[in-house]
């Protein structure tokens, strides 16, 4: 059909006498799952979530308009209130299904004013409901042009940035022994939190790495600004620059590269071990991609198909506790992630201010440096000839008011710093350090500095990617990805070319 017949397709529709319950069901169903994949696509990127939104919001809503319809022309004492029937259930259903999109939940006081709206329009403008249809449909033809370069960008995305230049895929461990990679969300390094905005006392912490033998590594940061960006580069051992994205939390694929495949997990799987995802909350398994690890202590059913946040809160002790115990022929690769001390808030409606915020990540990073002990003593106490190591994913952003003001052009030393820096903490197997060690200056090369040190080829060395930290820009510089901190850590402003 094209364009130029729709609105006559629309004016014979409204001319038409025939009750339209498909058609209503479909008008009130369509628009919010357009809204949903438009604004939350790297959530709801799978096959999976298709089949659940089109059941939830289309399919059970039909059904529900065709028993309700079919009971109010058959009952006798309902036959009257038939003429409402359909109009109240578009409006009602409309209005719900947005309200789910926006906050997730029932919200009851909210679900009560939608009933109350759906009433009163029902009541006042019964007999124009095929109009509310019309417009209806004509915003799900507005969400389907906002979707598809949406869709278009992660069908057509260019994956040639995850390509290594050498043939470290190939490596051959000399050494294999268990691996634990913990990642304290948001956690600064030593060398920023003692100064600046931070200002903090976190000798205690230190004392700790320090007495179990723990080399503390100074200044070093991560390349990106968010978990999602800041990990999928880190597995990869490749710089993205964000793609093609304008958030500087998001890029295409992320949460697959981290969880599902990458270069990191491809070589350790070669080399005979056994992989292992313990996660505090299910945010990197939220468009429940395919799990490449071999043990995960989340189900996909632990997590739900629509969500607003990081995810329910698990125990990641226990599990620990009884992985680092179980007897398997394999040597053991775990990735544990922990989600604080975590970020100051994202939004200006939730921020506390600049001090508020810097004293609540003071409170998370407490609780913190709690669980890394507790995690830390476990692994320690059943597994003592580990490699242990410790690396946040990207700063606290203390300094800050809230996180969404990294879009804004700064030239604040700390303030950059904030964003980028973050603690590594190795503890080698009987205390070797290899010499290279002096490489560990950003996330990017953790993983290809490692795998040099397991293979003892410092070939890999030789492909080192660029130390630099990269942000996304749209206020007070035109919009673009630039260049923050350079390899040597100095503060500059570059723009990285399209």
């Amino acid at each position: 059909m094209s364009a130029k017949n729709i609105p006559s397709v629309f004016s014979s529709f409204l001319k038409s006498r025939k009750d339209a319950i498909l058609l209503t069901s479909v008008a009130a169903g369509l628009y919010p799952i357009l809204f949903y994949y438009s604004n939350n696509f790297s959530l709801v990127n799978s096959w999976e979530h298709l089949g659940f939104f089109i059941g939830s919001f289309m399919i059970l809503p039909a059904a529900v308009f065709f028993l309700a319809n079919k009971l109010f022309s058959t009952v006798s004492f309902l036959k009257k209130w038939q003429q409402y029937v359909l109009p109240f259930l578009g409006m009602f259903t409309f209005l719900f299904l947005m309200k789910v999109c926006l906050y997730a939940g029932i919200q009851r006081k909210i679900t009560v004013g939608i009933i109350l709206v759906a009433a009163l329009t029902t009541f006042f403008l019964w007999k124009e409901y095929k109009k509310i249809i019309v417009l209806q449909l004509l915003l799900a033809i507005m969400g389907l042009f906002t979707l598809i370069p949406v869709v278009s960008n992660q069908v057509f995305y260019n994956s040639a940035w995850t390509q290594q230049p050498d043939n470290i895929q190939g490596a051959i461990f000399v050494k294999k022994p268990n691996v634990y990679f913990i990642q304290p969300d948001g956690y600064v390094n030593f060398s920023e939190i003692d100064k600046g905005y931070y200002t903090l006392d976190n000798d205690a912490f230190k004392h700790y790495l320090d007495t179990n033998n723990f080399k503390t590594y100074q200044d070093f940061r991560s390349n990106y600004a968010s978990t999602l960006t800041s990990n999928s580069a880190t597995f990869m051992m490749k710089h993205h620059y964000y793609g093609e994205g304008k958030s500087f939390t998001e890029n295409t694929n992320a949460r697959d590269m981290i969880v599902s495949k990458n270069t990191t997990l491809s070589i350790f799987k070669k080399n005979g071990y056994k992989s292992y995802f313990l996660a505090e909350m299910p945010y990197l398994l939220l468009n429940k991609p395919a799990l490449g690890y071999d043990v995960c202590n989340f189900k996909s059913s632990d997590v739900g198909y629509i969500g607003t946040g990081l995810g329910t809160y698990y125990d990641i002790i226990t599990p620990l506790e009884s992985y680092t115990k179980e007897v398997v022929e394999q040597p053991k690769f775990f990735f544990i992630e922990i989600f604080n001390p975590g970020h100051i808030h994202g939004e200006k409606i939730k921020s506390l201010g600049v001090k508020g915020e810097r004293e609540l990540w003071q409170e998370t990073l407490a609780k913190a440096n709690e669980t890394l002990i507790k995690t830390l003593d476990v692994i320690q106490k059943n597994d003592p000839k580990a490699l242990i190591v410790i690396m946040a994913d990207h700063g606290g952003f203390v300094g800050m008011q809230y996180t969404q003001q990294t879009y804004t052009k700064t030239q604040d030393r700390d303030l950059i710093y904030s964003m980028f820096s973050s603690n590594l903490s190795i503890r080698w197997p009987q205390g070797n350090i290899p010499a290279f060690d002096i490489n560990f200056k950003s996330a990017v090369n953790v993983f290809r500095i490692l795998v040099s040190y397991l293979s003892e080829d410092t070939s890999y060395l030789e492909h080192l990617q660029d130390d630099s930290s990269y942000v996304i820009l749209n206020k007070d510089a035109p919009q673009g990805v630039y260049k923050y901190i350079d390899t040597d850590g100095k503060i500059v402003f570059e723009a990285v070319p399209e």
